[in-house]
């Protein structure tokens, strides 16, 4: 197992904390990143509907999902084999069956269809239909809106998790390295990206890399004004700029990074841009404390960054960790203006102070952790805009 038997109970016991607090009796958990924090699960399966029930009067979770998936939860999983429930291939894919009619039916058996049953509404794993269906199956059930319930329980993180995330920093600085070393001009943007794959999932000789839950980002020229954009066989040319944001993943654990490389001379405002960007989070880095609020790091920032008359509306930041496609984020805590969250010890956060203009942009970025008396970078990379000359 990726940790240790206790602290998996201890995550437990933290989320039926919560489930109390919120008069929630069975929580249904259909976030993978969810289910793998309290189970240990693994596996590329949730392109299917797959399930983890927390019963606040059990001891175990069950894990719910496709039968031929069962096998990988008593390979992965803490959980006794009677607490890992299949269902058949009839309900996959089906206009006539659905899973959460299975759901609904365990529930109904083990004398849970008249419980409080908090589901995780805002989802990408949890559909309208599924909805529909288990308020079809369980009319005498009375839901809530679970939310982000285990995700909150997740923000400070243990010592193993912070180490896993430093084994993560460790393979994004190796890839952030090879990327930056083949972007030259001439060179295609796919085949970077194929790089930069390949040291993401090789790792140290030490360690190996993880899938992450996002693709490496790519954009360049004029697409740097944006910063969601992959890669395309366009061959660089002389006077683009390249943004590279990627992570490193060590067994579901993330440590993003950003850069910015310039092929030739920059243009003045690039530099300026750059400047004003690295000036601006070296300035964040130096304040982050724990006891402070998240939105004195964006104070910091944005007076920072306003001398030189720019505007960042975008959030600067957002808690970080543990997470499967299509996000790394943990979607709790943002550091923008108006989040009153206390910062702890052993918090993460992906602190991506970017500035994306009309025709050009900058990106530099850490994975930071809350430390007892400020915060410390995963990874140690210089955050210059990178030069790269001509061959």
């Amino acid at each position: 197992m990726t940790f240790s038997t206790y602290e998996y109970k201890e995550r437990i016991r933290k989320t039926k904390e919560s489930m109390t607090q919120k008069g929630i009796d069975v929580l249904l958990i259909t976030d993978p990143a969810n289910i793998n924090y309290l189970s240990g699960y693994d596996g590329w399966s949730f392109y299917v509907h797959q399930m983890l029930v927390v019963i606040i009067d059990e001891e175990q979770p069950m894990w719910i999902g496709r039968e031929m998936d069962a096998n990988a939860a008593k390979v992965t999983t803490w959980l006794y084999r009677d607490n890992i429930i299949p269902y058949s291939d009839k309900y996959i894919h089906s206009d006539v069956n659905h899973p959460m009619d299975f759901v609904a039916n365990i529930l109904k058996e083990i004398g849970q269809e008249n419980r409080n049953i908090g589901v995780e509404m805002e989802n990408y794993y949890f559909t309208a239909k599924s909805y529909e269906q288990l308020k079809k199956g369980l009319p005498n059930a009375s839901f809530r809106d679970a939310t982000l319930l285990v995700n909150w329980v997740r923000l400070i993180k243990s010592d193993d998790e912070i180490e896993y995330m430093k084994k993560a920093a460790v393979i994004a600085e190796k890839a952030m390295m090879a990327g930056i070393h083949m972007i030259q001009e001439g060179v295609r943007e796919c085949d970077v990206a194929a790089k930069i794959f390949y040291t993401q999932i090789t790792g140290t000789k030490e360690f190996g890399g993880d899938y992450p839950a996002i693709v490496p980002l790519l954009p360049s020229g004029e697409k740097t004004s944006t910063p969601h954009l992959t890669w395309t066989d366009n061959r660089y040319k002389d006077g683009d700029a390249v943004i590279l944001e990627l992570a490193g993943c060590y067994r579901r654990y993330h440590s993003p990074l950003a850069r910015t490389v310039q092929i030739g001379t920059p243009k003045d405002e690039m530099r300026i841009l750059a400047e004003v960007a690295v000036e601006g989070i070296n300035a964040c880095i130096e304040m982050i404390r724990p006891g402070i609020v998240c939105e004195e790091i964006e104070e910091t920032w944005r007076r920072t960054i306003e001398k030189s008359g720019f505007v960042k509306e975008s959030r600067l930041g957002y808690s970080m960790g543990l997470n499967y496609p299509p996000d790394w984020g943990e979607h709790t805590v943002s550091i923008r203006k108006g989040d009153k969250t206390i910062l702890q010890p052993n918090m993460t956060f992906h602190l991506i102070p970017g500035l994306w203009l009309d025709d050009y942009g900058f990106e530099v970025s850490e994975s930071i952790r809350i430390t007892e008396a400020g915060c410390e970078t995963f990874a140690n990379l210089p955050r210059n805009l990178t030069l790269k000359e001509l061959v």
